[in-house]
This record gives structure tokens, sequence and C-alpha cells, in this order.
């Protein structure tokens, strides 16, 4: 059976020389790179990625740590994480994470004890303090998606900022009866995201001097079925129908469009919907949404922990970055119509 000794000898260099070669990490000049690769294709020697851990200590396993995968934003940061690691030579190693304590103790020691994992990626979960300190014992490249995490390097959207943006734009075609469709309060996702897009939309609107009161907000679940059943609420009722409505994410706003279709309402003329996502089914139903781009947010957050990894030496941000939402406009908001009196 061929060994990386076969190979070492046949292309005239050392066997850590091989290794460099062939994993991609360490310096190798272009020429003997060559050779190595030319004297393993002709000896038909594959690298074991066992063998491969015991010369570099590494596993080539970065950890992803997160809270459900059946929704689009979690499924497109999931798809970038991939993507940006399969390019770099390394795997994902998927631990879904829920809110139960027992499950979390679960995963965080998994990590301490197996230690299976080169660095660690943390999307939308608000780690303890507790947790923190564990994962960086492990003296392990981090980072997070969703929310400032202390002694880690993350990244998001600025919900506040952006709620505001999909407010303003509504203010600024004229309307004045605005509602905001989002997620219940109550029942926050980490980060305080639910929270954080109605204090946007409020204070858009006291900026403008318009009046918000009990019926300016309504809580739902954050996908296309909560946002057709409250849509079917909220347009079924004249006497409180706005004529714009801003929903904290694109299903939602989806759900609240394909109500409308069904009450007779058109979308613009008699109502506007904005959302959060830039969803790809936005551009079939004319959404106009403010993108967030989930995929290069796990793109960044995996350039972040591989530099780390190969870069001694290179540090990340110290501080949460903010990633720029841009304003999508589509086919449904518009100037209002004036209403039959």
């Amino acid at each position: 059976m061929t060994g990386i000794e076969d190979v070492a000898a046949l292309a005239g260099v050392s066997k850590a020389t091989v290794s460099r070669a062939l994993s991609g990490r360490g310096y190798v000049s272009a020429e003997t790179r060559s050779r190595v690769e030319a004297a393993a294709s002709s000896l038909g020697y594959v690298v074991s990625s066992s063998a491969s851990s015991l010369v570099t200590g590494r596993t080539n396993n970065v950890g992803v740590i997160i809270p459900m995968i059946n929704q689009w934003f979690f499924a497109s940061i999931l798809e970038g994480v991939e993507r940006a690691l399969l390019d770099r030579g390394y795997d994902l190693m998927l631990y879904n994470v829920t809110k139960t304590e027992a499950e979390r103790t679960k995963v965080f020691e998994y990590f301490l004890v197996r230690k299976r994992v080169d660095a660690v990626i943390a999307v939308t979960l608000e780690i303890t303090p507790e947790e923190t300190s564990q994962l960086l014992a492990l003296g392990k490249p981090i980072a997070g998606i969703g929310g400032p995490l202390e002694g880690i390097p993350t990244l998001s959207i600025d919900d506040v900022e952006a709620a505001r943006l999909a407010t303003e734009h509504l203010i600024l075609l004229g309307h004045r009866e605005i509602m905001h469709v989002g997620g219940d309060v109550h029942e926050q996702m980490d980060f305080h995201v639910h929270s954080k897009r109605l204090r946007g939309f409020l204070e858009a609107l006291q900026s403008a001097g318009l009046p918000a009161d009990e019926h300016s907000y309504v809580a739902t679940r954050f996908d296309i079925p909560g946002g057709y059943t409250v849509g079917k609420q909220i347009l079924g009722d004249p006497r409180r129908r706005p004529t714009a409505i801003f929903a904290a994410a694109d299903e939602v706003a989806i759900g609240v469009i394909i109500a409308a279709r069904e009450l007779g309402i058109s979308v613009p003329d008699d109502l506007s919907v904005i959302g959060i996502d830039n969803h790809p089914l936005g551009a079939m139903f004319g959404l106009t949404s403010l993108e967030q781009r989930p995929d290069l947010q796990g793109e960044q957050a995996v350039e972040w922990v591989i530099r780390q990894l190969e870069q001694p030496g290179w540090a990340p941000p110290p501080v949460h970055s903010v990633v720029p939402a841009r304003l999508v406009i589509r086919s449904s908001t518009a100037r209002p119509r004036p209403r039959a009196s």
C-alpha cells in the first residue's frame, strides 16, 4: 500500500513537505507542490484525514452551533458556511441546539471533551458568559452571527436601523396608516430581534410625528402561514385596515400579500407591503425588502476562523461588525391611493 514516505521518495522531498503540499497548510513553493502532487497522482496516493490530523493536530472540521435549520434564514447561513468551508478544504459539523439547558450543556461538553473541531461558529445564539468561557478555553478560533458576544468576533445587520429604514420608505411614499407585523416580543429570538425591529418601526413613526397605538403592531410566527393568518385578520376589518404594512420578515410579508389577494385588495394600489430579508420568493411576489444576505454572513464567519487557523497572529475585528442592509425596491410599495369616502 502506497504511503506518504513513497510519495516523499519519488518527489525527492521530506514527509513533512509532502504533508504541507497535499494539505495546503504551510508554505511550499509552487514547483515543489506541483512535483509532490504529480508523484502522489502517479502512485495513486490519497491523503488520509486521520493521518493528516496526527501530523497537523487538526481535524479539518469546523463546528456550527445553530438553533434551527428548517427556516430560510438559517438554511442560507449554513449554505454560505458550507460553501466557504468546502472551498478551503474543511468539513462542517452541525450542532442543532435547542434552548433547553440539558441540550446546550450536552453540546458544549461535547466540544470541550472530545475536541473534534478546529473552530466554532455560533449562529444566532446568545451564548451565556459561562458558555463563552468554555468556548474560549478551547483555544480555538470562534466567530458568531446574529449579535454581539463578549470576547467573540460577531456580525449581523442592525435590526433597529433596518426596521427604521423599511418604515421610513413607507412614510416617504406618503403613508400615514402603517402597521407592523412582527414576531412575538414575549417569545424572543436570541439577541431580541423581534423587539429591536418593533423599536425601529416605532422610532420611525415617532420621528415623523405619526401616532403609534395598540393597533399599530400585531405579532405572528416568522413564516408564510403566520403572515397569511394575521393578514386575513387585519385586512378583513375595514375599520382598522392600514394603507401599508411593514413585516419583520419576507415570509411574513408574502403571507400578507396572499391574504390581500384573496380579499380582493390590490398590492400596491390599496396596500403597500415591505419586509426584511430579500427572500428568493420575494421577486416572484414583487416584494420590496431590506436585503441582508445571510449566506454572505456565513462566508464572512468562515473567513474569520480559517484565517486565524492558517495565519498565526491574525485577529478578526475586536468589536461587533454591522452588515449593511440594502433596500431593494419592487412593485409591492407605492404612494397611497385616496380612499373613497
